[in-house]
Order: structure tokens, then C-alpha cells, then sequence
């Protein structure tokens, strides 16, 4: 018989090979799904731009009154000394640009376009949230009934989102902003043309989300923990707005975002044909409407608003799709 192999004291209390220096007093923790979304968006640096723009932009709409008293601005101010009388148009190059009108100032009124452009910013902005607002309200509550009900309150609401979606829905507008011009519901002037164009662009714009909405509901209706709340008698109300919404948020909150920029679009497409924000309050839309009889003698007086426009709708586009990446990265 072979001797029992002694281990000395040293080599019993030796670690295995596989632990690793250094790590005896850490413990492990793992990461919530919003940690690890936020890391996929930190990843992402065109979407984080994105975000830091949409960020600025908000501040610059939500504080444009403060700046323009700040730095002595008007929007309706005309100075007809800046004119030329002769031709109406603003004198000297680049529109007038000057260090006391860094964007120039507009044709024939000589008004400063960068105290139009910040009083305009406010306004495109109010719009198109509060027309996002309620086309993902009512998207989200009419889309998840449909996918969670099925049958007859699915088919019934699927055919009202393919008669809204089958709406002309640029002419409808037109017609509704332009019969309440002059004053409904006891309001008149800015805050009735603000609400008209929210109500205009968000309750026939719901359908797009609510058919989002709706696909997400038929998917996650078949899931396990759908199926334990109702084998522990929960009823639908219960599952609708405790179990499905809140799996909804992601989505909800990426095509919101995309939402957006298309209804800021929307919103100076009406300006810009004249049924949406009436002058003399500035928007860019109505700003762009006016530029198209300076555009060949004065182009800086459309390329202001519209890049306004354009850095706006590119800035919330790109943290959509960031958004997008980071909730959902199988949509890759």
C-alpha cells in the first residue's frame, strides 16, 4: 500500500487557478434593463448629439422671452431704417447681418430673424408636443384594447384606424383650420390657432401608433407572465394597465420620439399655406411663406427658418433612432 500523500499547510490553503487576483472582496452585480439601454445609447455619439441638440432646443423654446428681453430683441419690432426704400429689402450683404442682427433682418418691415426665429421656436414646439401627446394617448389606450381584447373591439377598432388613415388628411386640415380662423370653443387669436393645430394634427395621427401599439399587444399577450396573472384571477383592466403598458413604454417612447419631427413638419407646412399661425406672430413656417417672393433677392431670409427646420427635425430624428438601438437592439 502506497503512504497517504501529506499536503502541507501552505498548498491545503492554496486558491484554485481559476480565481483571479483581486477580486476575493467584489461582488458581482447585474444591470437593470435601463442600465443597459443607457449604456447602448452612451455608445451611440450621433444619437447623443442628437439628444444634446434636442436638449438645447427645448431650453432656447422654453426660455425664448428671457433671452429676447436679455438681449434687447423684438420680434414685431420694425426698423425701417434697415430698409432700403427703393427696393424693400434689407441693406447691406447677407440680408443685413450686422452685430446688432447677427441673422439679418426680414424684407420690408426690417424686423430681426433671430428674435422671430427664437419666438418661433416656442411655437413649432408647443405644437408638436402637444400634438404627440395626444396621438400616443390616444394611440396607446386604443391600440392596447385592439391587441388585448381581439374579435369584434379589434376589428371594430382596425377598421377606424383604416377610415382615419384613408382621410386626405393635408385637406382636412386645411378646411378645419380654416373655418375656426376666426374664433370657436371661446377662444380666438395664438391660443386658438395653438389648439387647433394640435387637435388637427394629433387625433388623425393617432392611427400610426395605435397600430404600433396594437402589434406589441398581440405579441406580449401570449407571454408567460400575461398567462400567471390571469391564472391568479387578475382581469383585464388589471392586465391592461399593470402587466402590458409598462412593457409598452419603450416603444412608446421611441416612435414618440420620431412622432415629433414629423408634426413639427406638419405644423409649418400649414404655416407655410397660411391656415396654420397667423401674422403678425412668427413662426417658421409663416416665416418660409413670406420668403418665397425674397428667396432669388434675399435668400438668407428662407435659409434661416429653414434650417431652423432642419437642425430641429435631424436632431429628434437622430435620437429617435438612438432610442430606438438602445430599447430595442434586435431592431438593428
Amino acid at each position: 500500500m502506497t503512504a497517504p500523500i501529506e499536503t502541507t499547510g501552505a498548498a491545503a490553503q492554496a486558491q484554485p487557478e481559476a480565481v483571479l487576483k483581486g477580486v476575493e472582496g467584489k461582488r458581482i452585480e447585474g444591470r437593470s434593463l435601463g442600465q443597459i439601454a443607457w449604456l447602448r445609447f452612451r455608445r451611440d455619439k450621433v444619437a447623443v448629439a442628437g439628444a444634446i441638440v434636442v436638449i438645447l432646443l427645448v431650453l432656447v423654446a422654453a426660455l425664448s422671452r428671457p433671452i429676447q428681453a436679455l438681449l434687447g430683441l423684438d420680434p414685431d419690432n420694425p426698423n425701417q431704417a434697415l430698409i432700403d426704400p427703393n427696393t424693400t429689402l434689407p441693406k447691406g450683404d447677407l440680408g443685413g447681418m450686422s452685430a446688432d442682427h447677427p441673422l439679418g433682418v426680414d424684407p420690408k418691415f426690417g424686423r430681426d430673424l433671430l428674435a422671430r426665429v427664437l419666438e418661433g421656436s416656442w411655437v413649432s414646439l408647443i405644437v408638436a408636443f402637444g400634438a404627440t401627446l395626444l396621438s400616443v394617448a390616444l394611440g396607446t389606450v386604443l391600440g392596447v384594447v385592439a391587441g388585448f381584447y381581439r374579435g369584434r373591439v379589434d376589428a371594430f377598432i382596425s377598421r377606424m384606424m383604416d377610415v382615419f388613415l384613408a382621410f386626405p388628411l393635408l385637406l382636412f386640415a386645411i378646411a378645419i383650420s380654416a373655418s375656426l380662423q376666426g374664433g370657436a370653443f371661446g377662444l380666438e387669436g395664438l391660443p386658438l390657432h395653438i389648439s387647433v393645430l394640435i387637435f388637427v394634427i394629433g387625433f388623425f395621427n393617432w392611427p400610426y401608433m395605435g397600430r404600433i401599439v396594437r402589434a406589441q399587444t398581440l405579441s406580449l399577450r401570449e407571454r408567460e407572465f400575461v398567462d400567471a396573472a390571469r391564472g391568479m384571477g387578475a382581469r383585464g383592466p388589471f392586465i391592461l394597465f399593470r402587466e402590458l403598458l409598462p412593457n409598452l413604454v419603450g416603444p412608446i417612447i421611441v416612435y414618440s420620439t420620431l412622432l415629433i419631427p414629423s408634426n413639427i413638419l406638419f405644423e409649418a407646412a400649414l404655416s407655410f399655406l397660411g391656415v396654420g399661425i397667423q401674422p403678425p406672430q412668427a413662426s417658421w413656417g409663416g416665416m418660409l411663406n413670406q420668403a418665397v417672393k425674397y428667396y432669388e433677392v434675399d435668400p438668407q431670409y428662407m435659409i434661416v427658418p429653414g434650417l431652423a427646420i432642419f437642425v430641429t427635425v435631424l436632431a429628434f430624428n437622430l435620437l429617435g433612432d438612438g432610442l430606438r438601438d438602445a430599447l430595442d437592439p434586435r431592431s438593428r
